[in-house]
């Protein structure tokens, strides 16, 4: 199941869209503490990090530990708190073309989502696999992604890759790809600081491409006062497809007071709880 078309579950109540939160952002990665800071803040769930890569051979992975996993797990559910998906966050430095076992790298990511029952993980191209800057890589990560998309396919879990090209380039790259499992994971910062308009890279990518949705823009402002985005039109879309799942905070903290977690998230999350939850 992806969040792609398939509401989850609260409780047992069921909502079209949840609203989750990063514990990177929240300056909790692999932190247990995230969870309940988390549910502070009024998100629906998190978004949690594989922890950091550099040189090693894999992730730092903390939820490789059976006990830790078992905390979190438990703790989650005492909380009523979701995973939303997991971050391979790690890629954003590391070169997810060139590096070497990058396969196995991603098959621990994929272990940790079987063994916390998450659908969605979060993969980002990238500084150096730019495709925009760096289009001399491209075959490289098609090539890559091809094999993670089975590794994942057969796992029954979704990859979802951030990149720097428009909607008509993503769409290209995904029908190069090949691979039910690798979808889209949109950031509306990204066709922001291009100058791209969001709403029509939305409609371009169309709802069985985007799996899940980062929606934010660069700390400025919070997003309710971000001249930028049309919060509810980005609902009117949405809804018009019928799409359900995911929509986590990544930035969009107040400039004035980037450093503030608990100022800054919990005023982000309790706009998207008014625009998309009616709350």
């Amino acid at each position: 199941m992806s969040g792609c078309s398939t509401a989850q579950q609260t409780g047992t109540k069921q909502q079209q869209y949840k609203i989750g939160l990063i514990d990177l952002m929240l300056l909790k990665r692999q932190k247990l503490s995230a969870l309940q800071l988390t549910k502070d803040l009024g998100a629906d769930g998190v978004e949690i990090d594989m922890g950091g890569l550099g040189n090693r051979p894999t992730f730092d992975n903390k939820l490789a530990i059976d006990s830790v996993r078992g905390q979190y797990l438990n703790k989650a559910k005492a909380l009523d708190i979701q995973f939303c998906s997991i971050g391979m966050t790690g890629f954003y430095s590391q070169s997810f073309c060139n590096r070497p076992n990058v396969d196995s790298t991603v098959a621990d990511c994929i272990l940790t989502m079987q063994q916390m029952h998450i659908n969605i993980a979060f993969l980002p191209m990238g500084i150096q696999c730019d495709l925009v800057k760096n289009p001399d890589v491209r075959d490289s990560v098609v090539t890559r992604l091809k094999r993670i998309g089975a590794m994942a396919a057969k796992a029954g879990v979704i990859i979802g890759i951030e990149t720097s090209l428009d909607a008509k380039g993503e769409v290209q790259l995904l029908k190069d790809i090949g691979s039910p499992a690798i979808k889209i994971y949109f950031n509306f910062e990204t066709p922001l600081t291009a100058g791209r308009d969001l709403y029509e890279e939305m409609e371009i990518l169309g709802k069985d491409r985007i799996c899940q949705i980062h929606c934010t823009n660069k700390d400025s402002v919070w997003l309710q006062n971000d001249p930028q985005i049309d919060m509810y039109k980005v609902k009117a879309i949405l809804d018009k497809w019928h799409w359900s799942g995911w929509l986590v905070i990544e930035r969009s903290r107040d400039a004035n007071d980037p450093k503030n977690v608990k100022r800054n998230y919990s005023a982000n999350t309790a706009y998207m709880k008014r625009v998309f939850q009616n709350r």
